[in-house]
């Protein structure tokens, strides 16, 4: 076998004119083509496995590469689905407003099954109980870690206030913060809680011109002692107020963590449906804040709930 190989190679050579040896590619210039294909077919591949992987968030993926670009992923609020260096976004678009918190916070239990059955009762063809009506001290969207105590949250409440109603009527940013911190105590009602204004400031939105008041203070009774963070805003004959509270104690570790979701807290746009709710409910609105006191009294809303 070795011989008829030999002959034949010599066979082959011989056959070939001399001027043919120049046409004749190397190996690996005969390479180059194939090498170009695999290359193309193997990047393709690897986009098509990066779509897979950002599609399902495999191992953590989506989350990575959002990252590499955070404000550009949070723009486009691809963090409703995928946390954005840690944080994940609540869009509460009924409401009007959203936030972000922290990835491994969940949904308040109560208030998943509230919205179920509220989704259920909107695909029942029975007309709702005309008595049926939100305690507007109940929160509207809430976090928190899982399996602890409640002592650690955020959480959204909106109030029904006067069409006309302003928080620039009660001062600055300072006098805001006092009349909360009163209404916290119960103006002396409950002398056993006690509340301190620690800081206040003033943050604009001049193009949805919303101006939300950023609150930092501390509540204690001979029970607890708890550290608060709190945005208020006002808008369309609503009282917006997020409250991110925790312990004294977890406090330095969760400062950061927390003025990070109280940046993060904007009203939305108004859509359509805001609208035309807002101007059916006009005449109506009036028997819904009856809770509200005259002489430049701050509104009861959701810090009373949070201290029990």
């Amino acid at each position: 076998m070795a011989i008829q190989h030999n002959f034949l190679h010599r066979t082959y050579m011989t056959q070939q004119n001399p001027g043919d040896r120049n046409n004749i590619k190397l190996p690996a210039e005969q390479f180059m083509p194939l090498a170009t294909a695999f290359r193309r077919r193997l990047l393709t591949g690897i986009g098509s496995a990066s779509l897979v992987a950002v599609g399902a968030n495999f191992a953590g993926t989506t989350s990575f590469l959002l990252g590499l670009s955070p404000e550009n992923a949070r723009n486009l609020k691809l963090d409703v689905l995928y946390p954005v260096n840690g944080y994940s976004r609540c869009i509460k678009a009924d409401e009007g407003f959203e936030f972000i918190y922290p990835q491994n916070w969940v949904g308040d239990q109560t208030l998943l099954y509230r919205a179920a059955g509220k989704a259920e009762m909107e695909r029942s063809l029975d007309p709702p109980p005309l008595n049926r009506r939100r305690n507007v001290n109940e929160p509207v969207a809430a976090f928190g870690p899982p399996g602890s105590s409640g002592e650690l949250n955020v959480s959204v409440i909106v109030s029904p206030v006067p069409l006309d109603f302003s928080i620039e009527a009660f001062g600055g940013p300072e006098e805001v913060g006092e009349a909360i911190v009163r209404t916290i105590t119960g103006s002396g009602r409950r002398p056993d809680v006690k509340g301190t204004l620690i800081k206040s400031n003033l943050r604009e939105d001049d193009s949805k011109k919303v101006k939300y008041y950023v609150l930092e203070f501390e509540v204690e009774s001979p029970s607890f002692r708890r550290h608060n963070v709190a945005v208020c805003c006002a808008r369309g004959g609503r009282l917006f107020t997020l409250n991110a509270q925790t312990p004294e104690s977890a406090w330095p570790m969760l400062k950061p963590e927390f003025y990070k979701i109280a940046d993060s807290f904007s009203l939305t746009s108004l859509s359509m449906k805001h609208v035309y709710l807002l101007k059916k409910n006009m005449c109506s609105l009036k028997y819904e804040i009856s809770f509200i006191t005259p002489n430049r009294t701050w509104p009861q809303f959701p810090f009373k709930s949070h201290i029990h």
